[in-house]
């Protein structure tokens, strides 16, 4: 049975890169251009809490796809999609990363995305925004719109 491989942008050139998944936490090159590659991303299950502060790194520079929830904490539909974005961050280890961004705590992001309803999911590839799903979605609609990333 052939071994399953993670797939992770450099963050130097932006060449896709394969992982074997046995080689998940040692030290990797970059096969374009020789830089280090950092696989811990690949180990995290759960999703990342993004501020203004850190979204540069967290999400522009991740080198996996990335599903932003843009949430509130008063917001009940945002708070019905909690548990199925906690499973899809779990199934998804790997392949993409399931980050949160409270909007009430982080204007300038918010701003910047034109959040104007939530919850809003923002897709973002290789540093750009590919797709952007507004209001409250069943877990089955997400997993189609993040199709296109889930594939090697």
């Amino acid at each position: 049975m052939p071994q399953q491989a993670y797939v992770m942008r450099c963050g130097s050139c932006g060449a896709r890169n394969r992982i074997p998944e046995n080689r998940v936490g040692d030290a990797a090159r970059c096969g374009r251009c020789g830089s280090a590659i950092n696989t811990r991303p690949l180990t995290i299950g759960h999703p990342i809490v993004v501020a203004d502060a850190d979204f540069q790194d967290k999400v522009l520079q991740s080198p996996l796809p990335v599903l932003l929830d843009c949430w509130a904490p008063w917001c009940g539909p945002c708070r019905m999609m909690e548990p199925f974005m906690d499973e899809l961050a779990a199934e998804w280890r790997g392949r993409i990363r399931v980050c949160k961004m409270n909007v009430d705590e982080n204007p300038r992001t918010s701003s910047r995305f034109h959040i104007q309803s939530i919850p809003t999911l923002l897709v973002f590839d290789n540093g750009q925004l590919r797709n952007t799903l507004a209001g409250a979605l069943p877990k089955h609609s997400i997993v189609q719109a993040m199709s296109p990333f889930l594939k090697s």
